[in-house]
Order: C-alpha cells, then sequence, then structure tokens
C-alpha cells in the first residue's frame, strides 16, 4: 500500500519576540527507515516567517504532514467563546484572521495580544488575582489529563519560559497565512491527497518512545537514538543537540510511525463542535 504522506516534519516553536528565534527547531524524515534530519534555517536560525515559507515551498514538492507543537485555538466550548466579554469570532480559521489583523508584532509574533490588546485575559503574576481563575483548557487538553498523559499548560498562562501562551498566538498567525496553501486538520477534513498540518504535542511523542513521564526532553544523541529505535528508525547521526531539536527530531518519526493509523485521526471525544472552534491534538485518541 502506498503511504499517504510522503515526507513528516516536526516543528518545535516559538513566541519570543525579535525576527529570528533559536527556540526554532524544523525536523523533517520521509518513508522508510532513515533517521530524520534537521533543516537548515536561512542564516542559520530560524524566524517565524521563514517557516512559514518554508512549509509553503515543501507542501508543493511532495504530500507532507506537517506537526506544530502549539494550540491551534484557545478553549471554546466550555466557555463559549475564546476571550468572554470581547467581540472575538466564534470559529477558529475566523479567529486566526482577527489574531494577525490586531497583531502588528514583527514576525508574525503577538505578545501585543496578550500584553495590550487583550491583556484582561491573561495571567502574567500576582498581580493579577488567582492564577486558578485563568487556568481554562480546551476538551481535547482535559481529555489528555484524564487519561493520564499529563496536565498541558494553559493558553492563557503568560509566565514561563516555554511561553506556550506567546507561541500559541503566534502560532496563529502563522496557520492564518498558510491554510490558504495547505490545510489544516482537523478544522479542515484530512484530504486523500497532498500536504497537511496537525497540531503536536512533542510529549506524546517521547512518552511512546518509552521516556518517563515529566523526563520526556532528550538532551544527549544516546537518549536520542534510544528513542527512535522504538520507531524502528535508524540512528541521527548529527552533532550534540539542544533538547528542543531533539523533540522535533523524535516527533518527526514518531509522526511517520503514526501517521497512517486510522485511530489518530478519528477520536471518540471529539465533536464537530470541538473540531470547528478547538481543534485537536494528533496522538490523542
Amino acid at each position: 500500500m502506498t503511504p499517504r504522506f510522503a515526507r513528516f516534519a516536526a516543528i518545535d516553536w516559538s513566541g519570543a519576540k525579535g525576527t529570528r528565534h533559536k527556540g526554532i527547531a524544523v525536523a523533517i524524515c520521509g518513508t522508510g527507515r532513515d533517521a530524520p534530519e534537521l533543516v537548515e534555517a536561512p542564516g542559520g536560525i530560524w524566524s517565524r516567517r521563514a517557516v512559514a515559507d518554508w512549509l509553503i515551498a515543501a507542501a508543493r514538492e511532495a504530500p507532507t504532514l506537517f506537526g506544530f507543537d502549539f494550540s491551534f485555538a484557545p478553549p471554546f466550548v466550555a466557555r463559549g467563546a475564546y476571550l468572554p466579554g470581547d467581540p472575538t469570532p466564534t470559529e477558529a480559521p475566523a479567529f486566526w484572521a482577527y489574531v494577525d489583523a490586531v497583531c502588528d508584532d514583527p514576525d508574525l509574533g503577538a505578545a501585543s495580544l496578550l500584553e495590550t490588546t487583550h491583556r484582561r485575559h491573561f495571567y502574567f503574576g500576582k498581580a493579577d488575582g488567582i492564577k486558578a481563575a485563568f487556568l481554562h483548557n480546551r476538551a481535547c487538553e482535559a481529555h489528555y489529563n484524564a487519561a493520564g498523559g499529563g496536565k498541558p499548560s494553559t493558553i492563557y498562562d503568560a509566565i514561563g519560559a516555554a511561553q506556550v501562551a506567546k507561541a500559541s498566538f503566534a502560532g496563529m498567525r502563522l496557520l492564518h497565512q498558510v491554510r490558504p496553501h495547505v490545510p489544516v486538520w482537523p478544522f479542515d477534513l484530512r484530504p486523500d491527497t497532498g500536504s497537511l498540518i496537525v497540531e503536536i504535542y512533542t510529549s506524546i511523542a517521547a512518552r511512546a518512545a518509552g521516556r518517563p513521564k515529566g523526563r520526556t526532553k532528550m538532551r544527549d544523541l544516546t537518549a536520542l537514538n534510544d528513542a527512535l529505535t522504538t520507531f524502528s528508525t535508524a540512528p541521527y547521526a548529527g552533532p550534540i543537540i539542544a533538547d528542543h531539536q531533539t523533540d522535533a527530531l523524535l516527533t518527526a518519526a514518531w509522526m511517520r510511525a503514526m501517521g497512517e493509523n486510522p485511530a489518530l485521526w478519528a477520536a471518540a471525544a471529539m465533536s464537530d463542535e470541538i473540531a470547528r472552534t478547538e481543534g485537536w491534538t494528533f496522538g490523542v485518541i
């Protein structure tokens, strides 16, 4: 049987301010057993705009499954709005367009949305009140937590080095830019041909490879290659690398191993409303 996708790309993302981001890593592999490879950034360090341009070009070259490690939308189903009390669209693609329109941050950044435009919805510290009042999650995240996968960070928490909030809203700007060229699942139906974008959570790949809960980060080649063998993948032969690069490399191999698994495309807990408004993380069933 001919594989649905010819290539699998995992992108470890960043919402940091500025125009070049050392926290972004792009890894890709083809079908077969060959180890995934890191994609070299133009000028040596990725910008978010460069990732968008690369994705559009790569999608035209061969049917590619692209995975991005950020939340594709804020929670909606449980609260009836993305930013309750503020007038915003009620479906994800329109909300991406809204985010892109209100943010003039460089390089598809979105810090201004959190810090100025919709400041009251985000937790930056004790001055904002009780943190628990901000800890809203999507249906997919609640389902993953209930199944023992762990508690994902909420998109409204703007504290911490990972900056999942800034990364996700910056990612929504990217999705708005690239969706005319590549569909985004599950907001768009999975097409029979061509490329597709999905949301990933790199910890799912690490756990599937046998990494224990709370120790999913890999910071040396031995740990990475031990994990890659789980997916019948040849060892990675590159230099010593940072953990965001190992995250991308392992997740690309996991996507190749799991991309044809029908269960991952038909999560029973994902309703039509969830698919339109919040989306779903590929790999959560």
